[in-house]
């Protein structure tokens, strides 16, 4: 006794589903899935996207038996905001052997993006090369030099 309607017996599995709720649960896990999306996006953009930032090694010197000289280029998105950049040392080990801030001053709306600083930083351990670590906008108030004191000869 089976019936080829498209009807189920109403006591073993619920009352069945009207069209409209389906319509509504896609709408609903469209806008979810949309929404993940457009964050993971944004997250990705965010994370991987170019960095406002950044110091390359030009060179570096062996200046004595712990210390050396390193030259880098710091490209930034805003020239004419003062800067500062981790620059570090390495041993024969691949350990850290020393590590400085160095104050990378901003440049004239002409200077381009480029900013060419070079510096020496002390190691605790003979060096064998030197790299940058990281750049950041924010200047700690010891690293920003001082303002030479204006004298007002006119009083």
């Amino acid at each position: 006794m089976s019936d080829n309607g498209s009807s189920l017996p109403e006591g073993r599995y619920g009352p069945a589903a009207t069209r409209g709720s389906r319509r509504w649960r896609r709408w609903a896990y469209g806008l979810i899935a949309l929404l993940a999306a457009g964050g993971a996006a944004f997250l990705g953009y965010s994370n991987l996207g170019t960095e406002p930032i950044t110091a390359e090694r030009v060179a570096f010197s062996e200046q004595s038996d712990n210390s050396m000289e390193i030259t880098i280029r710091v490209t930034r998105n805003e020239p004419e905001q003062p800067a500062v950049c981790i620059v570090r040392v390495r041993d024969e080990t691949g350990g850290e052997g020393g590590r400085k801030e160095v104050y990378v001053p901003p440049v004239s709306e002409d200077g381009g993006n480029d900013t060419v600083v070079t510096t020496t930083v002390r190691s605790a351990r003979p060096p064998v090369t030197a790299d940058s670590y990281a750049c950041s906008y924010t200047v700690p108030e010891y690293l920003v030099p001082a303002e030479p004191e204006r004298r007002n000869d006119g009083e």
